[in-house]
Formats: C-alpha cells, sequence, structure tokens
C-alpha cells in the first residue's frame, strides 16, 4: 500500500520503488497494490484495500497449505468461506478514486477492527430518485454501513476573561521572519468583462530585510472570511463569547494515543481569533470528521445521512457531494441544521490555516525595495451540494482588500498619487534553491507560462534586461517563452512584447484558446501544442547545448501536459522508444535542467 499525493511529480514513488524492488528479488503478487492519494483523500483508496486484504491473506494461506500437502484442512476452511464474495480484484485501487464503488453489501471488515455496523433507520421517499448532500436513495439509504470508530476526544476548552491582547500573527509563523509591508499599488490586467479577474500588486518591502531572487515565492498570511467567522459563531451559539480569551488543553485522561496541544492553537487568544487566524474553516471534512459531526446531531434523518457520507457504502457519494463540491463546515452545518459541534471538536479536526504561497513576479535588481506578484481571483461558482458562490480564501480577501486601489481599466495605481488607503499585509519568504535564472547567462533557457503562469518569468526577464544593460559585453544566450492567454488582445502581452523589441526576449510564442480565427488551419490552443511545433529547437537546446527549461502554472491540466510534448519529442529527436525518452526527462530533472513551479 503506497501513500503519496498527485500534486508532487513522482506519485507514490517510494511505494512504487519497493514493489518493483521486491519483483525483481523474486517476490510475486497475491494481493493488487494500492496507490493512495492525499490530494483526494488517502481513505478512499486505503479502507477498501484494508477490507480486501483480509480475504486475500486467507486465500493465500489457504494456496500455501495446499503446496504442503494439507489439502483436505485447507478444503474444510475453503469451504467456510464459500459464501464470501471474492474482491480481490474488485477493489478500485487507482489514484483515480471517483470511480471508487464499494456497494456490495457482502464486504465487511473482520471483527475487532475500527469499523461498527450501523441499522437502516431511513429509507429514501419513492418521490426522491436522486441524491444530494442532505439526501440518500436507495441502495445506500437501504443499506446496513460499515463506518469508521469514532475518534476518541482529546481536547478541552475554557473561556476566561476579555482582557488582554491576542498574539502578534508572527507566533503563528514557524518557517522565518515575518514582514508587515504596505501594498502601494494594485493593477487589474484583465478586462472587466474577462472571465477571470487577474491582478497585480505591489509591495514595498524597502523598509525590510525581505530579500528574494526571481523565481523565488513567499507567502501570506491570510485571515477566515470575516462574514463566514461571524456565521460559524452565530450557528454554534458563540457569538456572545467572540471576544472572550479561550484556554485550550489536552483533556486529561484522553484515549488518543500521543494526544498534544495543536502547535497552531495560542496558548492565550480570543475565539474570534482562532476562528479567524488559526483555523481552516473552509477545509474539506475528511471522514473522521463526518463521524465524529454524527455523535453531535439530534435529528434521525440527519444523522443517518452523515453515517452514510462516511462509511465504506457511501464512499462515492462522500466524493461527489463533499470533496468534489468542496464542501466545508458551514455548508455541513446548512444542510444538517440538528448538528451543534462543540468548540472542542473543531480545533480537534479543523486543521491548521495555512499561509497561501505566491510567486514573485518582479526582480529586485530592475525594482529595488519593491516586490510584484500576480494572481487569479479564484471563483467557486455554487453547486447543488454548496449553494453558495464562493472566492477564493486568499485572492477574495486580497481583491477586497486593495479595492480602493484599482480603477479599472488603467494600468497603474499608486498610492502616493492621491489615495490615502496604504493597506499592510503579512508575509514571509519561501526560498525556491532551484528555480533561478541559469548561473551562467550564456546558457539558453526557455519559459512555459500561460496565464499568471508568466508571473516568475516577468521577474526573469526585468532580470535579465538589467544585467544586458549594466554588462553590455555579456554573452547572453537565447530565451523562449512559450505563453498562452484567452485572446489575442487582452492579459500580459503588451509587456512580454516590450521585453521582445528590446532584446531580453529572443523568441515569443503565443496561442490563444478563446477567439476567433480565420486561418484554414486552426491554430494551436495549449503551449504544449505549441511546443510540439517547436520540437528542433526544444531538443537542440535541452541535449545539445544543455539548456534549462522552465514550466509555471496549473499542474493537471497544463504542466503533465507539458512534460508529455517534452517526452514526445525526445523520443523523436533522439530516436528512442517513450521509456527512454522518460528516463531522458528524469535525468534532465536531477541535473536541475527541467524545473517546475506548478499548482493544482
Amino acid at each position: 500500500l503506497g501513500l503519496g499525493d498527485s500534486e508532487y511529480t513522482f506519485f507514490c514513488n517510494g511505494g512504487k520503488t519497493v514493489d518493483q524492488r521486491l519483483q525483481e528479488l523474486g517476490a510475486q503478487h497475491f494481493y493488487d497494490t494500492g496507490l493512495a492519494d492525499d490530494c483526494v483523500g488517502l481513505e478512499l483508496v486505503v479502507d477498501p484495500w484494508i477490507d480486501g486484504l483480509w480475504l486475500a491473506l486467507k486465500e493465500a494461506f489457504l494456496l500455501q497449505k495446499e503446496k504442503e500437502g494439507m489439502k483436505s484442512d485447507a478444503d474444510a476452511v475453503s469451504s467456510s468461506f464459500s459464501a464470501a464474495p471474492h474482491i480481490v480484484h474488485e477493489v478500485n485501487l487507482s489514484s483515480q478514486v471517483q470511480n471508487l464503488k464499494l456497494e456490495d453489501e457482502g464486504v465487511r471488515s473482520s471483527d475487532g477492527l475500527t469499523q461498527k455496523r450501523v441499522d437502516v433507520n431511513l429509507v429514501a421517499s419513492a418521490r426522491d430518485t436522486e441524491p444530494s448532500l442532505a439526501h440518500s436513495v436507495p441502495p445506500v439509504s437501504q443499506s446496513a454501513l460499515n463506518i469508521p470508530a469514532l475518534p476518541p476526544e482529546y481536547i478541552e476548552v475554557h473561556f476566561q476573561d476579555t482582557h488582554g491582547e491576542n498574539p502578534h500573527l508572527s507566533s503563528l509563523v514557524s518557517e522565518g521572519k515575518t514582514f508587515e509591508v504596505p501594498v502601494t499599488k494594485a493593477v487589474q490586467l484583465t478586462r472587466e468583462d474577462a472571465i477571470k479577474t487577474a491582478l497585480l500588486l505591489e509591495l514595498d518591502i524597502a523598509d525590510t530585510v525581505f530579500d528574494y531572487q526571481p523565481g523565488d515565492a513567499f507567502y501570506v498570511i491570510c485571515p477566515n472570511n470575516a462574514n463566514e467567522v461571524e456565521e460559524l459563531l452565530h450557528i454554534l451559539g458563540l457569538s456572545e463569547k467572540a471576544e472572550y480569551f479561550v484556554c485550550v488543553k489536552v483533556k486529561q485522561g484522553t484515549k488518543k494515543k500521543g494526544a498534544t496541544h495543536p502547535q497552531h492553537i495560542p496558548e492565550r487568544s480570543t475565539l474570534k481569533f482562532i476562528l479567524t487566524w488559526c483555523l481552516e474553516i473552509r477545509a474539506i471534512p475528511k471522514k473522521a470528521f463526518l463521524r465524529a459531526l454524527v455523535e453531535c446531531t439530534s435529528d434521525v434523518g440527519e444523522k443517518r445521512r452523515l453515517q452514510e457520507l462516511c462509511s465504506r457504502q457511501g464512499a462515492s457519494e462522500y466524493t461527489r457531494f463533499v470533496r468534489d463540491a468542496n464542501v466545508c463546515l458551514l455548508d455541513l452545518l446548512h444542510a444538517f441544521p440538528s448538528c451543534k459541534p462543540s468548540l472542542n471538536l473543531l480545533i480537534e479536526h479543523l486543521p491548521k490555516l495555512q499561509a497561501r504561497s505566491y510567486s514573485v513576479s518582479s526582480s529586485n535588481l530592475y525594482q529595488p525595495g519593491k516586490l510584484h506578484f500576480t494572481f487569479n481571483v479564484v471563483e467557486f461558482p455554487a453547486c447543488p451540494a454548496r449553494p453558495v458562490s464562493r472566492k477564493g480564501l486568499c485572492t477574495g480577501w486580497l481583491a477586497e482588500l486593495v479595492a480602493p486601489l484599482l480603477h479599472l481599466n488603467k494600468n497603474t495605481v499608486d498610492t502616493k498619487g492621491g489615495s490615502s488607503s496604504t493597506e499592510k499585509i503579512s508575509i514571509f519568504a519561501r526560498p525556491n534553491n532551484t528555480f533561478h535564472l541559469p548561473a551562467d547567462p550564456s546558457v539558453p533557457f526557455m519559459m512555459v507560462g500561460p496565464g499568471t503562469g508568466v508571473s516568475p518569468f516577468i521577474g526573469f526577464l526585468q532580470h535579465r534586461q538589467k544585467l544586458r544593460e549594466e554588462h553590455k559585453d555579456q554573452e547572453f544566450g537565447e530565451t523562449w517563452l512559450f505563453f498562452g492567454c484567452r485572446h489575442q488582445d487582452r492579459d500580459y502581452l503588451d509587456e512580454l512584447r516590450y521585453f521582445l523589441e528590446n532584446g531580453t526576449l529572443t523568441h515569443l510564442k503565443v496561442c490563444f484558446s478563446r477567439g476567433f480565427s480565420t486561418a484554414e488551419v486552426a491554430p494551436p490552443k495549449y503551449v504544449q501544442d505549441v511546443i510540439r511545433l517547436h520540437a528542433k529547437e526544444v531538443a537542440r537546446v535541452l541535449l545539445k547545448e544543455r539548456g534549462h527549461f522552465y514550466v509555471c502554472g496549473d499542474k493537471k491540466h497544463m504542466a503533465d501536459g507539458v512534460s508529455d510534448a517534452v517526452v514526445d519529442i525526445l523520443s523523436m529527436e533522439m530516436e528512442v522508444d517513450k521509456l527512454e525518452a522518460m528516463k531522458t526527462l528524469a535525468m534532465l530533472r536531477e541535473e536541475k535542467r527541467y524545473l517546475q513551479d506548478v499548482w493544482s
């Protein structure tokens, strides 16, 4: 059973390596290898894999006994399992867990495991044929359920007085020094009618020791949405205690092994501070949390539905209505109004509110004392499981924060030019030790960055331009940029064409995913398609000239496609099979010449 995260380049590589080595040493599978993906929920593969393991082990032992001449005993034992289904090859062990189906009522975990049988208490109405977050239909609604054991409580909360001060935000960060810096400029890069809103913010770091290189990233400490915090306090019946200081301790006598005080919860702070800055209240609830919420729910029907969502039998509905729908605690409390969780339960199950990472899109050599970064304002449209649309937690907060600085259809807005609003945000560094310009400026490099993925490359080109101005006799290698955007007359093209005109950028290859084309042959829509059109140049830069190749942007919908395109190019130009081309790409990664800065 391998555990991994598909956001990483080599998914479950540790488990796959061990599996391969065991086979090389002569081991044979008696049960399919499981690959669980933390990106979508480990339990969705781990739980059914463990369930199927016991039957597979029994079968393997029986086969061994037969080989040892104990066929009679084996037959006797085997007959006792004749009614049990053979599920070794029925359990979906792929990381594509959305296809997981566990509707076989014959599949049950062994006694003594952390499972519990639940009786059927609710039958769906005949007129309701479609399931939803709060409502189920047969067969799930008529199934006996296997649900996880109730996680032991280990936190106790005591309200104190309202006197004192909350800790500084820097105390929430253990990775490095925090800086509170003003936002001095805000630019809307996309038009008002654009599908996505892209913003560029400028931070003034002149009075700090914050330093960076083009290609680095940094973290923004962001709060939960204020309205959502107030709404949660109201539902929990704790609005009047919002400004009370809270003391959080490990519960004496808890049965939880290794229980410790959560490091992301201050020793002393107000309830509102905890819900605003410490807990990720938008986190997708895991099954263990749903199981705990069952005990806080008084309505029989609602209790049953929560049991279904955390059960083996409801695995596909959990994926559909909770994980894929980006449902959070607030959505659950609206869908199940009789659910009244305690504060200690929230602290136990809600994860730490993580700072958000952004790529630097400027050069401190080009603009000393300034730091630029670019982002799309993320939108989560409403859906049946979550009838409220939302903006991204950090991008929505930043957009609201700089709204007074924004003037649509203008290129720059400077607070020194008249606006009296100077907002500040807290940041800390996330140095990237590899995603930097080549140390030798004569080395050629290629950049791939559609949309806001071009952000770090703006910093690359600014830095490169300044170096060319200061070192006119220096030899500089050629530079390529494969850029994709939605329309020909929008986004970042003006700035990129400026770099092309002054020679900083040697080749600019652009594709447009939208817009009308009159060409007889449809132009390529995606950067990976444009890369394939320049196969010989890509191979030359990577193989002959030992150049660098940078990719920045969405992993699933772009970066994976780019790496596939490069593999195909290497296979074609080197005249080798795909496996050999993949090995070459792996070598380029190891040599830090094929570099990615991607997100999901």
